[in-house]
């Protein structure tokens, strides 16, 4: 008996486009914001309050100028205890903020953002549309994405 080719089949949507899965479907758009003059004891206790790990540091104009997060607190916490100074509540976000900051385009296949998750080691970007903060994108957002499919194809 002769193996025939099989090819499966025939999708009758072959060469239709899908629909695309967006970094805007799934991002926070309700966040936690600090400005560069917060003190860090007022970014620590929101950081409890809200139960987040760190937050875009904002302007006037909401313009994303940094990020601050649990690991810049615990550096100047550290710093000023290594020292034997007490913590000074002159410290501004300002000073402890990052301001080398991958953001992340609200048009992007949430799936291809899932990519560069994995290859940054990051766990969020913010969304930035025309250097104004609209959003964030974590990795629980790319998860929550992932759940939506249910069965249909990653492919977007």
């Amino acid at each position: 008996m002769a193996i025939k080719s099989f090819q499966g089949k025939r999708d009758t949507n072959q060469g239709k486009e899908e629909t695309q899965i967006l970094v805007s479907d799934y991002m926070t758009t309700k966040l936690i914001t600090f400005k560069a003059e917060d003190t860090l004891d007022h970014v620590i206790n929101q950081l409890i309050t809200y139960k987040i790990s760190g937050g875009p540091v904002v302007n006037e104009k909401n313009e994303l100028i940094g990020i601050i997060s649990e690991t810049d607190c615990i550096k100047h916490i550290s710093e000023s205890k290594y020292y034997n100074m007490p913590s000074d509540t002159n410290n501004t976000v300002g000073k402890y903020m990052v301001t080398d900051v991958d953001t992340i385009d609200k048009n992007m296949n949430i799936f291809d953002a899932a990519f560069k998750f994995i290859s940054s080691h990051r766990r969020r970007f913010p969304v930035v549309d025309n250097g104004k903060l609209i959003g964030q994108l974590s990795q629980k957002d790319v998860l929550k994405a992932a759940i939506s499919v249910k069965g249909n194809t990653w492919n977007s």
